[in-house]
């Protein structure tokens, strides 16, 4: 059984932003598939179960605010019993090209709330991230940047980027982490 975190804010005012990435990319796996989220009390999160090449997959979206979205994973990841190897965290990166990707594995915050919320609970970094380029416009405070709604132009983009991000989740399911990142981290953009 395998963990995907899609990282955002949850309400209305933070849909379609640049922080809600991670809830985007979720979503349009969700649609595409005829899969529906529903939203499970016990674990403050969004929750869809699906199935990979036999395996279950457990898709979480974490209803608490991004900074404190590690309460949240470290409650599914025990009741479901799910190893941190097991466990991928989807997040927007700031400081990467709009659309780039990264992947890592036991890795620092690098300075994300969300992610250092998530070493916190979880108390390690021995965990799976995919990180999703959402450029930065450095003439506007960051938080306005972040929180602000993806351009025209980044909307135009924005499935082809998920339809791609999609077989990332895929060869998580079913590939080793170093094999992840050899495939993917070496690509110049998504």
């Amino acid at each position: 059984m395998k963990l995907v975190v899609g990282l955002g804010n949850p309400g209305k005012e933070y849909e379609k932003t640049r922080h809600n990435i991670g809830f985007g990319l979720l979503d349009y796996i969700a649609r595409k598939n005829g899969y529906y989220f529903k939203t499970e009390k016990k674990f403050n999160a969004d929750i869809c179960e699906i199935l990979v090449e036999k395996e279950k997959v457990i898709l979480i979206k974490p209803l608490s605010y991004m900074n404190l979205s590690g309460t949240v994973v470290e409650k599914v990841a025990h009741f479901y019993n799910i190893d941190n190897k097991d466990i991928l965290v989807i997040h927007d990166d700031l400081d990467m090209t709009f659309g780039k990707i990264r992947v890592l594995y036991d890795s620092t915050s690098g300075g994300h709330n969300g992610i250092k919320n998530i070493i916190e609970c979880l108390g390690t970094k021995e965990f799976t991230r995919l990180k999703i380029g959402i450029s930065n416009d450095k003439s506007m405070e960051t938080k306005d940047y972040v929180l602000g709604k993806f351009n025209k132009e980044e909307i135009n983009k924005l499935d082809n980027i998920y339809e791609k991000l999609v077989n990332i989740i895929n060869d998580f399911i079913l590939c080793d982490v170093s094999a992840l990142k050899q495939k993917y981290n070496s690509m110049n953009e998504i």
